[in-house]
């Protein structure tokens, strides 16, 4: 596979936009026939966005987080499934940006501009929580480990080259193994169905006495010590898909509106794109989507910000920026998807359309991680100057 080296922030855009239109064509198909998007992928990798935040010194673009954070509102607007697939990659970048020896940095910088893919292997399910992580990576005599445990909801993993594996070592600190896609004893199994981002292929990872050498393995623990951005740009980045999937609702429920709905009979129009009631609801929504995207734009650049002075006082401020953004953004996103219908009308209804898809696709993402938790921390930010915790849903 030929891959592209991008260059600069503007020309990341400009790929991305571009992407994003060819994406948003087969969307529908791909979700209503859960075709997963193997080629669609391939053309990711080839594009070279996935290599965007290679620092420069290693030959990348090095972007600016709202350059990022941008990229994905648009894949989100285009298609919510394919938009996933690419986020933990990006937050896997990330740790070894942070956590990686030279050597390290060289060998998986050089597999990113080669269009190498990293997918995840991090929750676990029947657990006491998602930070219950019971993964084994047990030390052998020569330094090297060797994994074992199940994995659930590992998005990317059948596209990957490489699957960043979560554990904890016998000391149960927490630790990331980068294993080979075909590493003996690695199994994926595409076992996902969701009701939504049908696409993402988020199956199970079975990980049989898989080996690991000791220079594949990361101590992501160190990361949270102090002061950090790893949540935050995590968390920015799944704000950006739900910005992009509000967006794409409502461009969605405009051309529906304007090409296939009727006026009701009593407003006295001749389109339903006339109706008065109509035009106050697509503003009311339209006003949300922006508050949405403007968020997203300010959350990017506080990390940004906090990336050139990173303290704990410019980690605190990004992380509840950005919890601010998908506070914003995850409840927009199934509002605006939900408000498709009541625009579009009974016709939207048929399953044939799958309009439904973006209400779908925005429910289940939002499920990620909950709001609520993030209102609790700008709260106690706000009243009582307390800054939020380390770790990575923050």
């Amino acid at each position: 596979m030929s891959v592209h080296v991008i260059s600069d922030d503007a020309e990341a855009v400009a790929v991305a936009t571009v992407l994003a239109d060819e994406f948003r064509a087969g969307a529908s198909e791909r979700d209503l026939a859960r075709r997963l998007p193997h080629a669609e992928v391939d053309r990711l990798s080839a594009s070279g966005l996935l290599a965007v935040t290679v620092p420069a010194e290693h030959g990348g673009a090095d972007v600016r987080t709202r350059t990022l954070a941008e990229i994905f509102r648009l894949l989100g607007s285009a298609d919510g499934s394919l938009a996933q697939i690419p986020q933990s990659h990006f937050v896997y970048v990330n740790v070894i940006c942070r956590q990686g020896t030279p050597e390290q940095q060289k060998f998986f910088f050089a597999e990113l501009l080669a269009g190498r893919r990293f997918g995840n292997a991090q929750s676990e399910a029947g657990t006491r929580h998602v930070q219950d992580i019971r993964t084994r990576l047990a030390p052998r005599p020569d330094g090297s480990y060797v994994l074992t445990g199940v994995k659930h909801y590992c998005t990317g993993a059948l596209f990957a080259d490489w699957i960043p594996v979560l554990a904890r070592t016998e000391d149960d600190l927490l630790h990331v193994a980068y294993v080979a896609r075909d590493t003996p004893g690695l199994t994926v199994v595409d076992d996902w169905d969701g009701m939504g981002q049908r696409t993402t292929a988020s199956g199970t990872v079975r990980l049989d006495g898989v080996p690991v050498p000791a220079d594949r393995v990361l101590p992501h623990h160190l990361t949270f010590e102090g002061p950090q951005l790893h949540g935050a740009v995590a968390q920015l980045l799944h704000a950006a898909i739900d910005a992009g999937i509000a967006g794409g609702a409502l461009a969605q429920a405009a051309q529906f509106v304007r090409t296939k709905s009727r006026p009701w009979f009593e407003s006295g129009v001749e389109t339903a794109a006339e109706d008065p009631l109509l035009i106050q609801r697509f503003g009311e929504l339209a006003v949300r989507v922006r508050a949405s995207e403007a968020l997203l734009r300010e959350a990017a650049r506080a990390v940004d910000a906090a990336h050139a002075d990173l303290t704990d006082d410019t980690a605190a401020e990004a992380s509840i920026a950005v919890a601010a953004a998908k506070v914003q953004a995850a409840l927009t996103a199934v509002e605006v998807a939900d408000a498709l219908f009541e625009l579009a009308g009974t016709r939207s209804a048929l399953n044939a359309l799958n309009l439904h898809r973006h209400w779908r696709d925005a429910r289940t993402h939002t499920l990620h991680d909950p709001t609520r938790w993030k209102i609790q921390h700008i709260g106690r930010y706000v009243l009582n100057g307390t800054k939020p915790p380390r770790h990575g849903l923050l």
